[in-house]
């Protein structure tokens, strides 16, 4: 007959040994991989002739590796020039679902980036090379399959200007080039501005406001050297330029609101100057019930390109005391309800009844930023 302590012991013993099969199981790991063997998309030689929409890309796409002979792997895909041989790419961008898929999508942005390291001139045609990389813990694969890219560059600069300036008689500070507008740097030549333009005088755009310096001016597509540019309505515009592409967008502002979430109410701002809007002493009445006690508001502005959104990157909260709580972002999705992307009223009383100062800045020497005082 077996005594308690007896099972106890026997018990012991067993899950001992259970566990000590359980670790050397766990603990040796799995590092089969295999190369990746077809490339889908795109074919060998492909075409491509790049454009300047943020929205144009290319579809990358290949075969995952045998899951049964190696389990699962992660990817990446490798760029290099025509005649490199990928011991150190010019370029890696891991593939969707952080790297688990066997496909990716490449902007044409980062394309000209690509062919420019590759050395292929800005609206040049050139090839480079593209193929993929699988990867287990510090284990990596080359495919021992690679094709070809014909890329055609955006119309990009050589020399991209490291400061960018907005000047001439339409601009709000005139022709006189020291006065001259900085334009906020937003990447690696990428730079905006929110500024109001007269219609029939010229502007152009400057790299420094003394000494030597280079002008640009707008085309139909394309940023150019030389020359000066008109707007067709006098009003505010948004003009970004990026000089790795050679390209622009713009879009004229018709109107910029303060919105009242539950109320839906719109409260115009007007225009102040410098990319700044507001009102002063405004008082806001007429508001009951939820109108009147929800304390959640966020911007509206209409422009040429319809309407967007001012809102709060994460925020659901009463003011901090912070400057940035105030700090902006703008948005597509139009919608009455973004919470967790929105500003509260400081009162704990209503809307109604009271006067504000309200400022909506887009001024280029600063965050993107608001206020909202009760007075």
């Amino acid at each position: 007959m077996m005594y308690k302590s007896d099972i106890t012991i026997a018990l012991i013993i067993l899950f001992a040994a259970l566990f000590a099969s359980c670790s050397d199981n766990m603990g040796t790991p799995d590092d089969r991989l295999t190369e990746v063997t077809s490339l889908i998309e795109p074919m060998n030689a492909r075409e491509v002739v790049l454009e300047p929409s943020v929205s144009a890309s290319l579809y990358f796409e290949w075969d995952y590796i045998n899951h049964a002979e190696a389990g699962v792997a992660t990817y990446r895909i490798a760029f290099d020039s025509a005649d490199g041989d990928f011991s150190s790419p010019i370029y890696i961008i891991t593939a969707d679902n952080n790297g688990l898929s066997n496909h990716v999508t490449v902007s044409h942005r980062d394309l000209n980036k690509i062919a420019d390291k590759a050395g292929i001139n800005p609206s040049a045609t050139g090839t480079i090379k593209w193929t993929v990389l699988s990867s287990k813990g510090t284990k990596t694969i080359k495919s021992s399959q690679e094709h070809s890219l014909v890329i055609t560059r955006l119309a990009g600069f050589e020399d991209i200007p490291m400061e960018l300036f907005i000047t001439g008689e339409a601009t709000e500070r005139g022709a006189d080039i020291a006065n001259a507008i900085a334009m906020k740097n937003l990447a690696e030549g990428e730079f905006e501005i929110y500024t109001r333009l007269t219609q029939g005088q010229p502007f152009k755009f400057v790299s420094g406001r003394s000494g030597e310096y280079t002008t640009y001016s707008l085309t139909e597509d394309n940023i150019v050297v030389d020359g000066t540019s008109e707007v067709p309505v006098t009003g505010v515009y948004k003009f970004y330029l990026n000089f790795e592409i050679g390209s622009y967008s713009m879009k004229h502002i018709t109107k910029v609101s303060l919105f009242l979430n539950w109320a839906q109410r719109y409260i115009e701002l007007p225009y102040i100057g410098s990319g700044v809007w507001g009102v002063t002493d405004y008082e806001i009445s007429g508001l009951s019930g939820n109108d009147n006690t929800d304390d959640r508001y966020k911007f509206r502005m209409e422009s040429s390109e319809g309407e967007t959104e001012w809102r709060a990157a994460d925020n659901d909260s009463k003011p901090t005391g912070a400057p940035e709580y105030y700090y902006m972002v703008e948005r597509t999705n139009v919608t009455q309800w973004t919470d967790g992307q929105i500003w509260k009223s400081p009162a704990t009383d209503g809307w109604s009844g009271k006067r504000y100062d309200v400022t909506f800045s887009l001024n280029p020497d600063g965050p993107y930023t608001h206020n909202l005082v009760i007075k």
